[in-house]
């Protein structure tokens, strides 16, 4: 794996995002707007399913909204992510913090796979319910746990 990450870095982008002086802020910069995107949706609904927020909202019109918002910011973070690891690729695959936010991305991907095809298939029953079934909040809480680690995990790869 270290072998490809040599290579990895030394591919014309990696190069240049590492070499150029705008174009790794730059990256970064849609990377953090990405992660807002991504972030923020999924948050937006995860406080519904916990009933702290949006309770006017059927849950199944919030996620309709919400989840275009949520694959558009993970796209956006799959690809500016990769550019910005291919810059440091071999330091990266070292960092224990980049390491943690990869089982955390891994750990809510999985998530919100078993949530939708397990809790969520339920939704007709609870959707316009003011407090929803435990399932469902244990759920919303599970993700927000997962995506503030993500975040924490991702603020620390620079400082480890």
């Amino acid at each position: 794996m270290l072998a490809v990450c040599k290579w990895l870095q030394q591919t014309p982008v990696g190069a240049s995002v590492r070499e150029s002086l705008w174009l790794f802020p730059a990256v970064e910069t849609v990377h953090l707007l990405g992660m807002v995107a991504l972030v923020g949706s999924i948050a937006a609904f995860d406080l519904r399913l916990l009933g702290w927020a949006l309770q006017g909202q059927r849950v199944s019109t919030l996620a309709g909204r919400l989840l275009p918002w949520s694959w558009a910011g993970f796209a956006v973070q799959v690809v500016t992510g990769a550019m910005l690891f291919s810059s440091e690729a071999v330091h990266m695959y070292a960092n224990p913090a980049f390491r943690v936010k990869m089982i955390l991305i891994f750990l809510a991907g999985a998530h919100a796979l078993v949530f939708h095809r397990t809790v969520y298939g339920g939704v007709a029953k609870w959707d316009e319910s003011r407090v929803l079934p435990m399932g469902a909040r244990l759920a919303g809480f599970v993700s927000i746990l997962l995506w503030v680690g993500v975040v924490a995990a991702g603020r620390w790869i620079g400082f480890v």
